[in-house]
């Protein structure tokens, strides 16, 4: 895999832990996304390439007054029945938080604003994760393939041609997708010199992690 890109020669980019992320959500009218599923993919540089290192996925149960919906179900497939024993966001963040206890790391993730939003709303409870940089996919993807006419994450998959997981649209699948999406672009853009470095990928698809308005109203800062 060094032959294949620099990117692989970076000394930041070999020791960074790659942690690419996916939450599934309720969407409540008036309300910030509220999670009820998370997965994470810790990659690990090797000389073979992006190497798994550890996973971790758990359900989220929602407030009590956030119902889950016949729309919720139909687009992840996760019912109220399922969340009905699940833990709360205090214990499964802070759960995943604990994992991250070997720095430096990025968070990799497809529309990466989605899930920063997510997180910056959850820190509290995980202030480590929502402390780390985000790289997204989606704008790696423009920037290599500016001729495709969308860039989910099927249609990436499709044109990438990466064999797609079962259950898309759960977290652990949709991340499975992400992490191998990713991979193909770190390789493909080295390939082509469009990147050479873990700051060249910052530059391209990096966000900083998002911060939310302070008490008094004043935004501290978005990306």
């Amino acid at each position: 895999m060094s032959d294949a890109s620099p990117l692989y020669g970076d000394a930041a980019f070999v020791h960074h832990t790659y942690l690419v992320i996916d939450f599934e959500g309720l969407t409540p009218a008036g309300r910030p996304a509220v999670p009820v599923e998370v997965a994470v993919l810790a990659l690990t540089v090797t000389a073979s390439g992006l190497s798994e290192l550890w996973s971790f996925e758990s359900l989220i149960a929602p407030p009590a007054d956030v119902p889950v919906t016949s729309f919720d179900v139909r687009m992840t497939g996760i019912t109220a029945a399922m969340l009905a024993t699940a833990a709360g966001p205090e214990q499964v963040m802070a759960d995943l938080d604990r994992r991250l206890a070997a720095p430096p790391y990025r968070l990799v993730a497809h529309h990466a604003p989605t899930e920063a939003g997510i997180i910056a709303h959850q820190r509290r409870h995980c202030p480590s994760l929502a402390a780390v940089p985000l790289l997204d996919t989606v704008r790696l993807a423009r920037a290599l393939h500016p001729e495709l006419p969308s860039h989910r994450l099927d249609d990436l998959v499709r044109h990438l041609r990466i064999e797609p997981p079962a259950r898309r649209h759960r977290a652990m699948p949709d991340v499975q997708a992400t992490a191998r999406v990713f991979e193909r672009l770190v390789a493909e853009g080295g390939r082509t010199n469009r990147w050479r470095t873990l700051l060249d990928l910052d530059r391209v698809g990096g966000l900083a992690p998002k911060r939310l308005a302070s008490p008094d109203g004043v935004q501290a800062g978005l990306f």
